[in-house]
């Protein structure tokens, strides 16, 4: 086994709204990531995944706030540093992020250097203007960019060449955690293919130690990922490698990810698409029992009563279902 990352253990994190209701968006998750792994996590809108991405980086702003839990990067527990303190010293360095609509993140009135320079100055505050440039032009162009994107405003650059800048701005300082959230949505099939490609060359070059690839795509993690680890209702519902949960998915949910997207890899099933019927749960008052009963195909009475944990299979799988492990895999092989 190799050495621990990131470790998070039982976080949990919070949306307060204006009439003072809590939302618990993350809900005792916990994870591990090893050095040079790369771990992703699946569901649908509203799962809770960007939500968990925020809280890994411990930068809690109103309405979202930390309630239990730590954040363990590299031996350093984050989970309650001031934000200032996080900012200097964990944001860039420790753990990187690139959000959603990343494609939007970049000032309109700067050039991309002196977005740079912004970044690198927080860590950096002395570091030569000349220096800076250098470093930066050096890793575009490893990456397969080129360095006058450094003098362009982000009007003069198409999405994929933003999304792609924006990977490169964020993992400047090469960071030990990579959060990536949704980074090949609203990309077509070529423009993914090169963030994907782009980013696999950061974890091949070492510039990032390890890696979180958050999508609603289930099967596209089979080809980027180690590991997959299925949210739910601010829950993870089920883990294993990138492999088993796109061949054997387990939990329905996973199941029913899976055959609601076309999948090309060679064996998998060739059945019509399915479609996950109704809604997640509300999580102002979640259901007292398993939180997908109500959208569940084997749902029982007990289910609806009961709330169970993650159980443990196999070798380092689990999954949160009160029903036997081979009946769900027997159930998902005759559909």
């Amino acid at each position: 086994m190799g050495k621990k990352i990131l470790e998070v253990k039982e976080l949990t994190t919070k949306y307060i709204t204006r009439f003072g209701e809590d939302v618990y968006a993350v809900d005792h998750v916990s994870l591990a990531i090893e050095e040079g792994k790369s771990l992703g996590i699946a569901g649908e809108s509203g799962c809770g995944k960007s939500t968990l991405a925020l809280s890994l980086m411990g930068y809690y702003f109103p309405p979202l706030h930390y309630t239990s839990g730590d954040i363990i990067v590299d031996g350093k527990n984050i989970s309650t540093m001031k934000p200032d303190a996080i900012r200097k010293s964990v944001l860039g360095t420790e753990i990187a992020y690139i959000p959603q609509a990343a494609m939007n993140a970049l000032n309109p009135t700067q050039k991309i250097i002196r977005f740079i320079e912004d970044v690198v100055r927080v860590h950096h505050p002395k570091m030569p203007k000349k220096e800076i440039y250098d470093s930066a032009r050096k890793r575009f162009e490893e990456l397969g960019l080129p360095a006058s994107v450094l003098e362009k405003h982000a009007v003069e650059l198409s999405g994929g060449m933003k999304q792609r800048t924006v990977i490169a701005i964020s993992t400047i300082l090469s960071p030990k955690v990579l959060i990536a959230d949704e980074p090949s949505s609203a990309l077509d099939v070529t423009s993914q293919k090169m963030v994907i490609k782009m980013l696999r060359n950061l974890m091949d070059k070492g510039y990032i130690k390890s890696m979180i690839f958050i999508t609603h795509e289930l099967p596209l993690l089979y080809n980027v990922t180690d590991d997959i680890m299925v949210m739910y209702a601010g829950q993870i519902v089920e883990k294993g490698t990138a492999k088993e949960m796109v061949f054997e998915p387990v939990h329905p949910y996973s199941q029913g990810l899976m055959g609601s997207i076309i999948v090309p890899e060679a064996g998998t099933r060739d059945v019509k698409l399915t479609a996950i019927p109704g809604t997640p749960p509300n999580l102002k008052k979640p259901p007292s029992g398993c939180r997908f009963a109500e959208r569940c195909k084997y749902v029982t009475n007990e289910c609806r009563a009961i709330s169970v944990g993650l159980k443990e299979f196999g070798d380092d799988r689990s999954y949160r279902c009160i029903m036997d492990v081979d009946k769900l895999r027997e159930g998902y092989k005759h559909e």
